[in-house]
């Protein structure tokens, strides 16, 4: 199975623009050029085919007007270097003469008429073929020269048929040229030919110059693009920087007042960005009033519960009291009375102490006072672990405080370091008692469960870990909530309230600390974090109050 591809990082909206922007510009730039090229060779094409229509009408009179004579200056057919004896002959000789030896099909030398009379242009190709079919081709070169034509260039010449449009042919070794062929009145035909070398190279330049100055446009448009695009952009990361804040704020708890909103020049409905400003705002209004009316019901359940337990607590104890009495009542009592009245001890006992626990979260949520004094974690990791092996022998209790105890240090050495901090020493017991009472009853028999107490920067730590089934996944993200009931997995010798874990978090919390768990089976670890006296969070000794515990 293969592996899945890392998902791209999405651009954002500011780059995204910016790149529309460029696009679409870079998609104008290219529509324009390619119009642009297509005109301008279009305009230019006209123009040759011009020239070429000139040049053919001359070409086509050049045999009456040689039979008339030349005016006076124009040059002769077989001028030039080595072209002829000097004569005014129209045929070359000498072994210089550029008219028609060689491999070109040029009979006796000679060249076309047209290229004796003034007016053709350099590169201009003539062919004419007489009524017999005897064909005299050639052109001119750049210094004026006439040079003859191969066969191949010939064939593809005398391939055009007279009295069509011209056309564009490429001969060989000459390049591409517009021709045209004119057939006169007494049956011999004439081939004129000019090339559009010219036209190749002001088109390319053209397009050189047009790539060259759409790229550097681009390349600022772009700029001005970033530019603009960011300054228009400032109201919406404005807007975000109040989402931030918010999000950033203690909404879970307590009394909830959000004072954050988005500035009024960035709501303007006019605006998209005003209108998610405005929708924003509204939002947090909506939020505030919910989580408002959320707190004063929570407040007034808390109430109820911490009246109700109190209220609760002197029924229990009278139910009790008689329960103890009436097993105390002299003479014997039936068994099946005696057997009631146990039960009804025991459940009274057991209520007492869910009253109890809902009463000590009842207290912390409304952050009542706690005794804050200077404790010892590692003396009360002692005693609860001496207590744990009363309450559970058929588990095997470990008591690690190695990590207090310097290089040297013996286990009775004055000078090991102490993890004390400022806490209620009976509400810190209790949190010690409730872990192990979990570890033991969550645990089967056997069990090894190692509580130690070390010191990690400004922070004492207490761990409680046993090699027990571990905690599922399910239970694991709702361990803390107050009635989380265990599952299959983790087997219970007894009853459970739900409210162990839920204290021990209130308590840690109120002490301005924090606790985690590890579920995995076989080192299941509770681990909790208070500041050590001094350090800069830690409660101050004899401090009247304690932050709530949510």
């Amino acid at each position: 199975m293969s592996a899945a591809r890392p998902a791209r990082p999405r651009w954002t909206l500011r780059r995204r623009l910016v790149a529309v922007v460029v696009a679409l510009l870079a998609t104008v730039a290219a529509v324009m050029g390619l119009v642009s090229t297509l005109a301008l060779r279009g305009s230019l094409m006209t123009q040759v085919d011009t020239r070429l229509a000139d040049a053919s009408s001359r070409a086509a009179a050049a045999p009456g007007r040689l039979d008339r004579g030349l005016p006076s200056g124009a040059p002769t057919a077989g001028s030039g270097d080595g072209s002829g004896s000097g004569d005014g002959s129209s045929s070359g000789s000498g072994d210089g003469s550029e008219g028609g030896t060689g491999d070109g099909r040029q009979p006796g030398g000679s060249i076309p008429p047209a290229l004796g009379l003034p007016g053709q242009d350099v590169g201009t190709v003539s062919v004419f073929e007489t009524p017999d079919g005897t064909p005299v081709a050639g052109y001119l070169d750049a210094s004026g020269d006439v040079q003859g034509l191969t066969d191949a260039q010939l064939d593809t010449l005398l391939a055009v048929e007279p009295g069509q449009d011209p056309s564009t042919v490429d001969l060989p070794d000459l390049g591409t040229y517009r021709v045209v062929a004119v057939e006169s009145d007494n049956g011999s035909t004439s081939v004129t030919a000019i090339p559009l070398a010219g036209i190749t190279s002001t088109v390319d330049d053209y397009v050189v110059v047009e790539v060259v100055v759409a790229v550097l446009g681009l390349l600022v448009a772009a700029a001005l693009a970033t530019v603009l695009v960011r300054r228009e952009l400032r109201p919406l990361d404005r807007v975000a920087a109040t989402a931030t804040r918010v999000s950033e704020m203690p909404l879970s708890r307590g009394e909830v007042d959000i004072r954050e909103r988005v500035p009024d020049e960035d709501t303007d409905p006019a605006t998209e960005v005003g209108q998610v400003g405005s929708a924003l705002n509204r939002m947090l209004g909506h939020v505030e009033s919910a989580l408002t009316a959320r707190h004063e019901s929570e407040t007034q359940v808390r109430r109820f519960v911490a009246d109700a337990s109190h209220e609760l607590r002197t029924p229990l104890a009278s139910i009790r009291g008689y329960a103890e009495l009436v097993q105390r009542l002299p003479g014997d009592l039936p068994d099946d009375v005696v057997r009631a009245m146990g039960r009804v001890e025991s459940e009274a006992r057991r209520m007492t102490s869910l009253v109890e626990d809902m009463l000590l979260l009842a207290r912390l949520d409304a952050g009542r006072d706690l005794d804050l004094e200077e404790v010892d974690l590692a003396a009360l990791a002692v005693d609860a672990v001496a207590d744990a092996h009363v309450a559970g022998p058929d588990h095997a209790w470990r008591l690690d405080l190695a990590a207090l105890s310097g290089p040297g240090d013996d286990e009775d050495d004055d000078g090991a370091e102490a993890a004390t901090v400022v806490g209620d020493e009976h509400r810190l017991r209790q949190v010690l008692v409730n872990l192990l009472s979990n570890a033991r009853v969550h645990t089967p028999a056997g069990t090894t469960v190692v509580v130690a107490v070390a010191r990690e920067g400004d922070r004492a730590v207490l761990r409680v870990r046993d090699d027990g089934p571990g905690i599922a996944e399910p239970l694991r993200s709702r361990l803390f909530e107050r009635f989380a009931r265990g599952d299959a997995s983790r087997n219970r010798a007894a009853g459970s309230t739900g409210l162990g874990l839920a204290i021990v978090h209130a308590v840690v919390t109120a002490h301005g600390g924090s606790i985690e768990v590890d579920g995995t089976p076989g080192a299941t670890t509770f681990t909790v974090r208070l500041p050590l006296t001094g350090a800069p969070d830690a409660l101050p000794v004899g401090a009247a109050g304690a932050p709530t515990a949510g």
